[in-house]
């Protein structure tokens, strides 16, 4: 346990923070999921969108269409019924009056004939019905009403011929398509049965299927000349007038019709193009509005082809896509939202795992009086977490003040495999004991005894602890510490003497207060040795203590009951070896003699350290060694 937590300590990963990581695994599920809903939607929704433009295009041009053969089956089919009846009958003016009555009843059942007329086999008129202006029927002989001749005229027909439809042909402002049938007497051409129809009345009829203000319904005839066009009101005005018809499209000034020749069909209606509708998207110049044009061309009325159509405006025609686009955008946005959510919900769920990585960072620094106990939670499997997470948390605290601190610091971050293996090194080593501790204790009671341990242990740990050292054990009213292990410095013995001073400062200020509060002041001996010893792991496998054994602390711990003899009644006195004196210079100290210490046969030259003057300002008392040395100086030269 403790190299993972050294591991955790030294080798901290830089990892990414599992929210992150979570909500944005989830998000990305997520998205990727609505992605692929709304991917089949808009596919589904576009197939469908441009299907149904296809049956628009389809039954709107196929109605237009069927309007215009309609009207003009009219005539065609009154002419062939006509023809039944004259056929093998003389068609010269001796059979006007026979003939009269059946050409009347046909122009007044067809109110699309304008003309109904029988001419010779040379192509000469010989009579038929006119009608007015006004609706008058009138019957006529050879040219007796000149405006009839002007709306037809005969295309080139065999006697065998169907009915064939001549040129568009104007008249009194008014354009006429005309149709004729042979007339055939025993075999052979005898004459010619031709009806003339106004294309207004075809104009007036398609209008009806006009889509509204964005539509406009037209007929144009032999490539260019429109024919018929529901909104000429909303063209250009020409002479500062509403263009008339026939006009070809360049006079027609129509921006749209300009643009059908050069548009190439679009490659999404193929259904209208198998039905023959072709679907153009006419780009207007400047500012003007975009069209959506759909066309289909019929063969059959004269020399040349009609085109029948209708064009929207795109913004008409597109609010589908552009619905279509919306519901994308609304589906996009709807997935950002999702994500979001999702890493927020993420967030939510992984806080208390923040929570307990909060309170594992301080529990690595061993800052545990930082840990707050995590709170209960409704959730079963967290509130079981946050229970033994707290148990640990108290186990910790609990066993905290056993362990030393710094020491373990120590130990994670040089590595406990290595630092901790027991080991010879050169150490310097404090030994501390309390002068007559005994008998001043059988004055006290047990709480008062442990109150002023606990408060003299807190110096004394605090000024080794300052100067880098490691604690190893208390020993009755003594304490043991040393320098040099487990981190490795070569300043061991300067840090042991600069604590040691610190310790001497901090026990006379303790015992000033003491005794301005009554209290019991102490006298303390401390003794100082730098040797080689064993330091490392020592103990049984469940019960390992980080120590120093050796003679070298046998040694420090016989110098400080050396100075019960040396400086009996000062309140404290450090001695320290020749050992640990030849690592330092110019350390004020002044020689004690050899001495023969307990239980030991070979002299120990025995140095007693000078303390610092009593009232120093405790900044100028903890200083370096080096402040310490001047200290030493101005001592040495005031005495």
């Amino acid at each position: 346990m403790i190299a993972r937590l050294r591991d955790y300590s030294r080798k901290r990963i830089r990892g990414i923070s599992m929210t992150l990581l979570v909500g944005a695994a989830f998000g990305t599920l997520l998205a990727v999921s609505m992605l692929l809903v709304l991917s089949l939607a808009v596919t589904a929704n576009v197939r469908n969108t441009f299907s149904l433009l296809n049956d628009k295009a389809i039954l709107a041009t196929n109605a237009l269409e069927r309007r215009v053969r309609g009207h003009l089956a009219l005539a065609q089919d009154a002419v062939e019924a006509l023809k039944t009846q004259f056929d093998d009958r003389s068609h010269d003016l001796s059979a006007f009056d026979e003939l009269r009555p059946i050409m009347l009843a046909a122009v007044h059942a067809n109110p699309s004939i304008d003309v109904l007329v029988v001419s010779g086999p040379n192509g000469d008129e010989e009579f038929g019905i006119f009608r007015a202006a006004s609706g008058t029927l009138w019957p006529f002989r050879r040219r007796e009403v000149p405006d009839a001749a002007r709306r037809y005229a005969l295309p080139r027909v065999a006697a065998g011929s169907p009915p064939t439809w001549g040129p568009l042909l104007p008249a009194d402002d008014t354009l006429y398509a005309n149709v004729t049938v042979p007339l055939v007497t025993g075999g052979a051409l005898s004459g010619y049965l031709t009806a003339a129809i106004s294309i207004e009345e075809i104009a007036r009829s398609v209008r009806q299927l006009d889509d509204g203000p964005f539509a406009t319904v037209f007929i144009i005839a032999n490539g260019d000349e429109v024919i018929a066009h529901s909104d000429l009101d909303r063209l250009p005005l020409v002479d500062g007038r509403v263009p008339r018809l026939p006009a070809s499209i360049a006079e027609l000034g129509d921006p749209a019709l300009m643009r059908l020749r050069d548009s190439p069909p679009l490659d999404n209606f193929q259904q209208a193009s198998a039905a023959g509708v072709t679907v153009r998207d006419l780009e207007t110049e400047g500012d003007g509005p975009d069209y959506l044009a759909m066309t289909k061309t019929l063969a059959g009325y004269g020399p040349g082809l009609w085109t029948v159509g209708q064009y929207y405006e795109a913004s008409s025609v597109t609010r589908e896509v552009r619905r279509l686009i919306g519901s994308a955008a609304v589906g996009l946005v709807s997935i950002l939202i999702a994500v979001v959510l999702s890493i927020l919900l993420v967030r939510r769920a992984a806080r208390p795992l923040k929570e307990i990585a909060d309170r594992a960072d301080h529990i690595a620094a061993l800052e545990f009086d930082r840990v707050a106990p995590l709170p209960r939670s409704r959730i079963n499997e967290l509130d079981q977490v946050y229970r033994a997470f707290n148990a640990m948390v108290d186990g910790l605290k609990a066993m905290n003040p056993y362990v030393p601190r710094s020491l373990f610091r120590k130990l994670m971050r040089l590595g406990v495999d290595t630092a901790a293996e027991a080991q010879e090194r050169d150490l310097t080593l404090i030994f501390t004991d309390i002068v007559g501790f005994t008998s001043l204790s059988e004055h006290l009671s047990a709480a008062d005894t442990a109150r002023m341990l606990n408060d003299h242990f807190a110096l004394l740990v605090e000024a080794v602890e300052a100067e880098g050292g490691t604690v190893d054990k208390f020993v009755g009213d003594g304490m043991l510490a040393f320098w040099g292990a487990p981190d490795t410095r070569p300043d061991h013995a300067e840090a042991a003497v600069r604590a040691s001073l610190a310790i001497a400062t901090a026990v006379r200020r303790a015992n000033a207060r003491a005794e301005a509060d009554g209290g019991h002041p102490v006298r303390v001996r401390i003794g100082l040795h730098t040797g080689r010893v064993v330091v490392g792991n020592v103990g049984a496998r469940d019960r390992w203590n980080y120590t120093v054994v050796g003679d070298a602390v046998n040694l420090c711990e016989r110098l400080q009951a050396l100075g019960r003899d040396i400086a009996p009644d000062s309140d404290v006195v450090i001695l320290a070896s020749d050992a640990a004196m030849a690592r330092l210079a110019d350390v004020p100290a002044r020689a004690e003699g050899t001495h023969v210490l307990r239980g030991r046969q070979s002299a120990v030259s025995v140095w007693r350290l000078d303390l610092p003057p009593e009232g120093l300002p405790a900044e100028d008392q903890q200083g370096g060694m080096a402040g310490a040395q001047a200290r030493y100086a101005r001592d040495a030269a005031g005495d």
